[in-house]
């Protein structure tokens, strides 16, 4: 397939299709916030004689703690991403735990996940076990209670799977480990904006969440919320603007999770980013996604050269593989003859692939709030198009 001169293809739009990975574009009104925070100086509690308007730390904890129904907003904690987050907590809890434990997880997690556990595992901090997921992409809470050991101290499961869309039953599993006080660790990375989920009623005891997909923030933004901060240990020191006389990291919350000045852009993004959603409504957001996610599987699970990975994902998230057609030589031609951004790859959750591709990857296309039906439909023809040029 020859592909065009890039000169005459830069003056064509492109079709955005990676909200799963960041959001784009952003509402307007996150950027007027985040330029309206840069415009003017930065009002640090504890550290400044300077109050601006508005708070943005303390006021997106109080839009946290309402949009998820979850009390005491100040246990909320900005890090810079759900990356960060998890390794707080996870590294936070090892050090809780001074006898080696055990760890339920799964084979739908990222490597944020994975990766701490590994090395945590490898110091002879703990050892896990890797739950299955379904052919549906579904982990049946039934196999987390038989993975359960006496040892056993640590869940730690996605919400969403970043690579087949499928939403996972945490409050069945969480109620099974509240019984048995086992410290469950939510990774809400892709759900977080899409999935109205009341923290308080379910059973967990950490939710983790980014910035920059379905939250419409900036990059480098996102945080958790914990239950019980004492059960997690303090992982790093510095500057809180508060008891600065004593040498040791203050206790309490946030600052017991925070250190160092905050990215006060980026929660200014959030800040606006959850004012967009509240507006728009999450009812109206989720019905969209589902149109254009629903018309991509229908299109293209009829293909005799595409291979879909999940029929009907509850997510916004359609991957597959066109026979014949690695995935990254794939997604280079959608990216270069027909102006379409996908992801390629494997999307940093190795395990799942390996069960469903053998560990090649596949191309992913994520729709979002702002893609519009006739930009699935050119890519549903691109996409076509492309696999009918295959060779199997």
């Amino acid at each position: 397939m020859p592909l065009p001169d890039p000169h005459q293809q830069a003056k064509t739009p492109f079709i955005y299709l990676n909200n799963a990975a960041t959001s784009w574009p952003k509402p307007p009104e996150v950027i007027a916030e985040v330029t309206r925070c840069l415009s003017q100086p930065f009002a640090e509690a504890g550290r400044s004689a300077f109050f601006s308007a508005p708070d943005y730390p303390a006021e997106t904890r109080e839009l946290l703690a309402e949009f998820f129904s979850a009390e005491h907003p100040d246990r909320w904690v900005f890090t810079a991403n759900a990356t960060d987050s998890l390794n707080t907590l996870i590294h936070g809890f090892a050090r809780r735990n001074d006898a080696l434990f055990h760890v339920v997880t799964t084979d739908l997690e990222h490597n944020s996940v994975l990766r701490p556990l590994h090395a945590l595992e490898r110091d002879g901090c703990l050892s896990y076990t890797v739950v299955p997921s379904d052919p549906d992409g579904r982990v049946d809470p039934c196999s987390i209670k038989k993975a359960v050991r006496p040892e056993t101290r640590l869940v730690v499961m996605t919400h969403g799977s970043n690579v087949l869309g499928t939403v996972q039953d945490i409050r069945t599993v969480g109620e099974y480990l509240a019984v048995n006080d086992i410290f469950f660790v939510v990774d809400g990375s892709q759900t977080a904006g899409l999935v109205l989920l009341d923290l308080s009623q379910v059973s967990l005891d950490a939710f983790v969440f980014t910035g920059h997909k379905a939250l419409y923030g900036m990059p480098g933004t996102g945080g958790f919320w914990i239950r019980d901060p004492t059960r997690v240990a303090i992982t790093r020191e510095g500057g809180t603007g508060t008891d600065s006389r004593t040498l040791s990291h203050p206790a309490g919350m946030p600052e017991r999770f925070e250190a160092g000045t905050p990215n006060y852009p980026g929660i200014a993004s959030l800040y606006a980013g959850l004012r967009f959603i509240n507006r728009t409504g999450i009812d109206a957001i989720g019905a969209h996604d589902r149109t254009l996610t629903h018309l991509f599987t229908r299109e293209l699970a009829g293909h005799r050269n595409i291979r879909l990975y999940s029929s009907d994902p509850d997510l916004p998230v359609i991957s597959f593989n066109i026979a014949g057609i690695p995935p990254d030589d794939a997604g280079y031609i959608l990216s270069r003859a027909y102006r379409i951004i996908t992801r390629t790859g494997l999307h940093c959750a190795p395990l799942v692939h390996e069960r469903i591709d053998n560990g090649t990857g596949c191309i992913r296309v994520s729709p979002g709030y702002f893609t519009t039906m006739d930009e699935c439909r050119k890519a549903i023809t691109a996409i076509c198009e492309v696999a009918d040029s295959a060779d199997p």
